[in-house]
């Protein structure tokens, strides 16, 4: 089956969802008579009757990420084939892959660096280095295409980054750099692998050249799942990026709704000019307020063909943690003075869509028991949203997952069971917000990565 054909049975199944969806939810209404219709204002009373509508309205918050997803899941082709170099290896520029880690698994972090130069040479690809930037010595090999960091504890920026963001920005010391501004940068999380396609689509982004800032798919289903839960919850996450994030890239090719902390792909010079060194605001969540200030200083982006390999975390507490501080982090750059509101008003509209979910999804209790009187688009854009988040899940266990390799049944079940961890998502997010909220903002939580440092505990 060709990627074409893929293609357009995921949208019919798409649409078949959202069909599904509008017809049983009453977004669109085939026998008018079998809804009951009562007047709130005077069944529940004034104030009553505000809060219930209000509670309704917020669905609405999500409409600009459902449409971004819809629009991106839709209008391109979400199987494409094996990237294809359009130029030769040896032609590419310097590229640099960084890896930023605190040192706490070492060997995870020697592992992954052997296996991701190795997948660089089987490639093709001769003018790179891997760069590790560390906390703590991890006592990489010596080898000309490795090179070991150590950030001196004494080490402060100039606004006092913390985190991420201060190794980050120490790599861009002029004492430490050893790039040139027309180099390019590939920053990868300690458990990020590289795939050859991956590694193709790099190339072809460098060597087009036209836009400083790019990224691609990240996929969590890869070797041994570890926690199934939470790889499946994930999958909402492949899908995020197959739609919203490869929209606002390939067609807008700006970060309207910000991009993620792994399979960053930089030229030096321009993130040297927009700079981690963002204060402590900006060192929770350094990859969105990254991309924030650099979207508003004019930076184009676009969007790099063939995924990455993650983990999603491995114990449920983790994922919380994980949650949470994405949260906190993106709302520290939504209130940030630093970035204009024009550059991030879809962002702030998308934070606090989820900053409201615990309202939202009281709706759905309240619906059924309040129920209360809308407009026939009202109710067909609700039952739209929830159809089409429903589908993120189903489409990114579809693209994540091998039918080959789990074989039909385990795939279909597969299938099932992300949809059946939607509540359990739901909760764990809700809980995330409201421990958000109230927890503290400046805390950089880093979760469990090396799977053998849990067979050994």
């Amino acid at each position: 089956m060709n990627s074409s054909t893929k293609h357009l049975l995921h949208c019919t199944l798409l649409i078949i969802v959202i069909i599904t969806f509008e017809v049983f939810s009453g977004g669109i209404k085939i026998d008018e008579n079998s809804f009951t219709l009562v007047d709130p204002w005077t069944e529940y009373g004034q104030v009553a009757a505000v809060l219930l509508y209000l509670l309704r309205f917020l669905t609405f918050l999500t409409l600009p990420q459902v449409l971004f997803n819809f629009c991106g899941l839709v209008f391109y082709n979400a199987f494409p084939e094996k990237v294809v170099l359009k130029g030769s290896p040896i032609l590419a520029p310097f590229i640099c892959i960084r890896v930023v880690t605190r040192g706490d698994f070492a060997d995870l972090v020697k592992t992954n660096v052997l296996r991701n130069m190795n997948t660089c040479l089987d490639t093709g690809l001769e003018n790179f280095l891997i760069e590790v930037v560390t906390d703590k010595p991890v006592n990489l090999a010596q080898h000309r295409r490795i090179r070991e960091i150590v950030v001196p504890k004494e080490y402060k920026t100039r606004t006092g980054a913390l985190f991420k963001s201060r190794a980050l920005q120490y790599c861009l010391e002029d004492d430490v750099n050893v790039l040139n501004d027309n180099d390019w940068v590939v920053h990868l999380d300690e458990e990020t692998l590289l795939t050859e396609n991956s590694v193709r689509g790099i190339i072809n982004f460098v060597l087009d050249g036209k836009h400083p800032f790019g990224q691609g798919l990240i996929t969590y289903a890869n070797e041994n799942v570890v926690n199934w839960l939470t790889t499946l919850a994930d999958s909402f996450r492949v899908s995020d990026d197959m739609g919203k994030l490869r929209l606002q890239f390939k067609l807008f090719h700006k970060p309207l709704f910000s991009w993620k902390g792994s399979y960053v792909v930089t030229q030096v010079g321009a993130e040297r000019q927009v700079s981690f060194d963002n204060g402590i605001d900006g060192s929770v969540a350094e990859d969105c307020f990254f991309a924030m200030r650099a979207f508003s200083q004019g930076y184009t982006f676009n969007f790099i063909e063939g995924e990455m390999y993650e983990k999603s975390p491995f114990t449920l507490l983790d994922f919380l943690q994980q949650r949470k501080r994405w949260l906190q982090g993106i709302l520290l750059v939504v209130h940030s003075k630093i970035i204009p509101l024009k550059h991030k008003l879809l962002l702030g509209i998308s934070v606090y869509s989820w900053v409201t979910m615990p309202l939202s999804t009281s709706n759905i209790i309240f619906a059924g028991l309040y129920p209360i009187p809308c407009p026939n688009l009202v109710d067909f854009v609700c039952a739209f949203i929830a159809a089409v988040n429903i589908y993120m899940y189903v489409f990114g266990v579809i693209k994540s997952f091998s039918l080959y390799r789990f074989g039909l049944l385990k795939f279909m079940a597969c299938v099932l069971g992300a949809v059946c961890t939607i509540p359990v998502n739901v909760v764990i997010e809700n809980i995330a917000v409201i421990w958000g909220l109230f927890g503290k903002k400046h805390k950089f939580y880093v979760v469990q990565k090396d799977v053998r440092a849990m067979e050994t505990v």
